[in-house]
């Protein structure tokens, strides 16, 4: 996958626009971005307008947004992240940590193909619980359509993970994916060990029972 190309908008006066302009420097001597664009927001306020653009350093490195200041080791990590599937539940994480859920929803729906990268974190029940939540609500959103209906082979596997948060979350999404296929595994989520797994799968099989009865 070819490197990731850059567009930075800077401002007279910011105080972090030459770090991360440096730093983009150093990317692009290293291949590491493939092409580096500076727009000063001061001569071409249009430009700026036309991304959103409201404070400075803002930067578009691959699919990622980022605002603020960027240490030359974080904008090495974005980098390698915006060639992969990895670096969208990061960047994922990344929003939601800073409140930015709506962009979240945006950047998923540009490509729902991005949902898939996201169940990393449904996956891990250390993850932060803030996070979680925001994940599970940008999967919500997708209920009923055959984006969510794609990751049935993801969320049948995270039903027989060890730990109870996890399946009882995948036995949940399961519910919402309103398919057939996705009965047997939740079934058989109702004799789960676990008191919430077995309660949420019998929400999941009302839901799916529901669906269909509308199909």
């Amino acid at each position: 996958m070819p490197p990731p190309d850059a567009l930075l908008f800077i401002a007279p006066g910011c105080p972090h626009c030459a770090t991360v302009l440096q730093g983009l420097n150093e990317l692009m001597k290293q291949a590491l971005i493939g092409k580096l664009t500076v727009v000063n927001v001061a001569a071409h306020p249009e430009q700026a307008a036309e991304q959103g653009v409201r404070a400075a350093p803002w930067l578009r490195l691959g699919p990622f947004t980022l605002t603020g200041a960027q240490s030359p080791a974080e904008l090495r990590q974005w980098a390698e992240w915006a060639s992969g599937e990895k670096g969208t539940a990061h960047y994922v994480e990344h929003l939601l940590k800073q409140g930015g859920y709506q962009q979240a929803v945006a950047f998923i729906d540009a490509d729902t193909q991005r949902l898939k990268p996201l169940l990393a974190i449904i996956a891990n029940p250390g993850a932060n619980l803030g996070v979680r939540l925001g994940v599970s609500a940008l999967l919500e959103a997708h209920a009923n359509t055959p984006a969510l209906r794609k990751l049935l082979p993801q969320l049948a596997e995270l039903t027989r993970h060890a730990d109870h948060r996890v399946r009882a979350d995948a036995c949940h999404l399961l519910g919402l994916t309103g398919s057939a296929a996705a009965r047997t595994h939740v079934e058989n989520c109702l004799n789960d060990a676990h008191e919430e797994v077995r309660e949420i799968a019998g929400e999941a099989m009302e839901e799916l029972e529901k669906h269909n009865a509308k199909t």
